[in-house]
């Protein structure tokens, strides 16, 4: 019974764990198509994009940081959305500041 019940319990966190990665990675994903979305259509401007991709390697390394250990506990998968919640205004707000990539000019960088 006990064997059972730590088998349960072992599964239980490691799907929670799993869980938790593929949500703080698919959101990382998904933010980087949004910057890149904005670059293809001029709404972010080649600096902008600079500062938006180094606060999305900036939550990379904390992530690994994090998970340093091989696990990532509840306060720190907490930070991480944090983070994640920030650069998602920032991409939000550097879309929709006005400023856009001349017409004329080429899309360079990244």
């Amino acid at each position: 019974m006990k064997k059972a019940l730590l088998i349960a319990t072992s599964l239980l966190i490691a799907g929670t764990a799993a869980a938790s990665a593929h949500s703080i990675d698919g959101t990382q994903a998904w933010q980087a198509k949004r910057i890149e979305q904005g670059r293809k259509t001029g709404k972010v401007t080649w600096t902008e994009g600079l500062k938006l991709r180094a606060e999305q390697k900036k939550i990379t390394r904390k992530e690994t940081e994090f998970r340093s250990d091989g696990y990532l506990s509840a306060s720190e998968h907490r930070k991480l959305r944090l983070m994640q919640n920030e650069a998602s205004k920032h991409i939000a707000k550097e879309k929709h500041d006005g400023w856009k990539r001349a017409w004329w000019l080429p899309r360079v960088g990244l």
